[in-house]
């Protein structure tokens, strides 16, 4: 008996009396190519699917839905932000809706003023959101008096208040700007003139970005500004919220905006550290990461992952330029390349992953950030903006000095330029700043009292003066043990009568509004 085995493969299965017997173990060649091609089908649907699985986690993790049809244009520091903001503005025709951190009293401010003012002479609805932590002795009070005198609505987030003992701890960062539902930015920049630089003084301009975006995606930005704005005080009418949402581009992105103890884009950033499979590329002007965020971009360090981190040199904090390169070791180890701009200050935060996602806002990378604040960032899925991002970033890194371990696993900084220029201050000391250096003593103060990791040089200045502070405390306790004593009376008063005021008109409240005050009470 004669067997073709041309169509298709065979193996002996057995010999017997000099018959072979064959099993046909695989299929003819169009078999083949058919099952070629249902595989590669299968690949393709299993891509799609797991694309549509990472959507779907993107969108639970940062509590923001993936909105396509937009243009989005990257905006490099003050020369090219402020132009467009002001443009935005003087073409106004509805409604101005502009919500930052602190507006220096100075000619960037006063630029901005000015242009605030004459639009709300108009007849457009101009509305203003500022921090008062940010806005603390930086904008006087005669500043937003000239604003409200010629109309512009300006509400101040988060004053002090008897019956909020720690209300001031959960700040405003954001900085963005909507205008008539046609064009939005989200920016790292605040306005005053160390972002737009004092030659006179030697003082470069800040390095910061931002973006302008159009399309379907501002009615979130829109909408990012009136949460915050009704917290604060009546709600926007909901027909100025209810614009036509028109297609400008091709560009998907979520608007991520957070508020304290949501944690959204904390989340996300894990998670992208998590899928991650090329490149990694973050800038920070107060990085802090958490145990957890560092373990993360380790782990994707060890993987194979380009991993780099930039932060700045100059920081206007310099406690924290002190505590930064503490913190650098357990990244280095891990093959993680960190960078110091050599620049005045590199304020931007960034993050740009694989040539497909980027992200762009007011969020840093610390706890205060991701847990305190209200924060807004774009985070972008589109391979066109990706590559600018990435394009912007080596730029940089040809202004910055790489931290590496030399041979005796010391943190160094080889061919680290002087810094001769002095820096200028845009706040001197906000909470985020304050919650970074916090959390970097912390941790330097538990590893020496744990012995959990080895300690820098650098480190030694903050257990000196840690301890010295302590003992301090406890000689002055020692001696006036009424002080400690007094101080929590105090304390534990305030907090008491707190709660008792916000406790009596919520049952006022109750009872307005015939709730039952014990529908809830387990």
């Amino acid at each position: 008996m004669s067997v073709d085995r041309t169509s298709f493969d065979c193996e002996v299965l057995a010999n017997k009396d000099g018959v072979s017997l064959w099993l046909k173990t695989s299929t003819t060649q169009s078999d083949r190519m058919s099952t070629s091609t249902n595989i590669e089908d299968s690949e393709q649907r299993f891509r799609l699917d797991s694309r549509s699985l990472a959507d779907h986690a993107f969108s639970r993790a940062a509590g923001a839905s993936l909105i396509a049809g937009n243009d989005v244009q990257l905006l490099r520091d003050a020369r090219q932000n402020y132009p467009a903001w002001l443009d935005a503005i003087r073409n106004a025709k509805q409604h101005i809706h502009f919500e930052c951190y602190i507006i220096h009293d100075d000619d960037a401010g006063e630029t901005f003023a000015e242009a605030l003012i004459e639009k709300a002479r108009e007849g457009v609805a101009v509305r203003l959101i500022y921090d008062w932590m940010g806005g603390f002795g930086k904008t006087s009070r005669h500043f937003w008096k000239r604003l409200r005198s010629a109309g512009v609505e300006v509400r101040c987030y988060n004053p002090p208040r008897l019956d909020s003992p720690f209300g001031w701890l959960s700040r405003d960062h954001r900085k963005m700007l909507a205008v008539d539902h046609e064009v939005g930015f989200i920016t790292g920049l605040c306005v005053g003139r160390m972002w737009v630089g004092q030659p006179d003084k030697n003082l470069q301009p800040w390095r910061d970005t931002g973006v302008e975006i159009r399309g379907p995606a501002v009615a979130d930005i829109e909408h990012a500004f009136a949460q915050v704005w009704s917290m604060l005080g009546q709600a926007i009418p909901d027909q100025e919220l209810s614009g036509t949402r028109v297609s400008a581009g091709d560009v998907k992105l979520r608007v991520v905006a957070t508020v304290p103890a949501t944690a959204g884009l904390f989340r996300l950033d894990q998670l992208i550290a998590a899928l991650a499979k090329e490149k990694i590329w973050l800038t920070d002007a107060y990085y802090a990461g958490t145990t957890p965020y560092v373990r993360a971009l380790t782990a994707a360090a060890r993987d194979g992952v380009d991993v780099r981190l930039l932060v700045p040199n100059a920081t206007d904090i310099p406690l924290i330029r002190l505590m930064s390169r503490a913190g650098y070791r357990p990244l280095l180890e891990a093959g993680v390349r960190v960078f110091e701009w050599n620049g005045t200050m590199i304020h931007a935060k960034t993050a740009v992953a694989d040539s497909r996602w980027a992200r762009v806002g007011s969020t840093n990378l610390n706890v205060a950030s991701w847990l305190g604040n209200c924060e807004l960032d774009a985070v972008i899925e589109d391979g066109t903006f990706a590559r600018q991002m990435e394009e912007m970033y080596l730029q940089d890194l040809e202004n910055a000095t790489e931290i590496v371990l030399d041979l005796k696993r010391k943190v160094q900084a080889p061919g680290e330029p002087r810094h001769p220029a002095p820096v200028a201050s845009s706040s001197g000391g906000s909470i985020a700043r304050v919650a970074a250096g916090a959390l970097r003593i912390g941790n330097a103060v538990g590893a020496a009292l744990t012995n959990r990791r080895l300690l820098e040089p650098v480190e030694a200045r903050i257990l000196l003066t840690s301890g010295a502070l302590l003992a301090g405390l406890s000689v002055l306790f020692g001696f006036f043990p009424s002080v400690p004593a007094y101080t929590l009376v105090v304390l534990l008063a305030w907090i008491s009568l707190a709660l008792l005021y916000r406790g009596y008109r919520l049952h006022r409240k109750g009872k307005e509004t015939g709730t039952d005050v014990n529908e809830n009470t387990p």
